[in-house]
């Protein structure tokens, strides 16, 4: 078992507030600046949103899950190149995921490639726990292809 731990400091209201993630436990990052424009609008300012982390644990884990099944079925990636995009609706929530993978792996084609993308998204930890969002898709493409 393992906890992860994050500090965040948030003043003012919503539209004109701001907040700092202040830090993580593994001292990997922070402080960041998060503010309500950051996360709903187009541009961010140079600042951060929980959605832009979301997409950032949500392709890194994906990128593991597979990376883990691919190496269980005997065809482990040289490379594997995840980008995960979270759509946020203002009053409605995180509306869509979308998984995008490319991915150099000798020995496998492209149909079993996909099988086990499809496989990652459905299992890998962090889609698990997201699986309340409306629609998570996955696009997944062999280098080169």
């Amino acid at each position: 078992m393992a906890d992860r731990h994050a500090h965040v400091t948030w003043e003012g209201d919503l539209s004109s507030g701001s907040g700092t993630i202040d830090e993580v436990g593994s001292a990997a990052f922070g402080p960041l600046a998060v503010t309500w424009a950051a996360r709903s609008e187009e541009d961010s300012g140079g600042k951060t949103s929980p959605e832009e982390l979301l997409a950032a644990a949500h392709a890194s884990c994906f990128s593991m899950a597979l990376s883990s099944g691919l190496a269980k079925a005997g065809t482990p990636p040289e490379r594997l190149e995840t980008s995960a995009t979270v759509t946020f609706v203002p009053g409605t929530g995180i509306t869509r995921i979308a998984l995008e993978v490319e991915g150099t792996i000798p020995g496998l084609d492209e149909q079993g490639f996909v099988a086990a993308a499809e496989d990652a998204k459905t299992n890998c930890p962090v889609s698990q726990a997201l699986a309340g969002v409306g629609e998570i898709t996955l696009q997944a493409r062999l280098a080169g292809a």
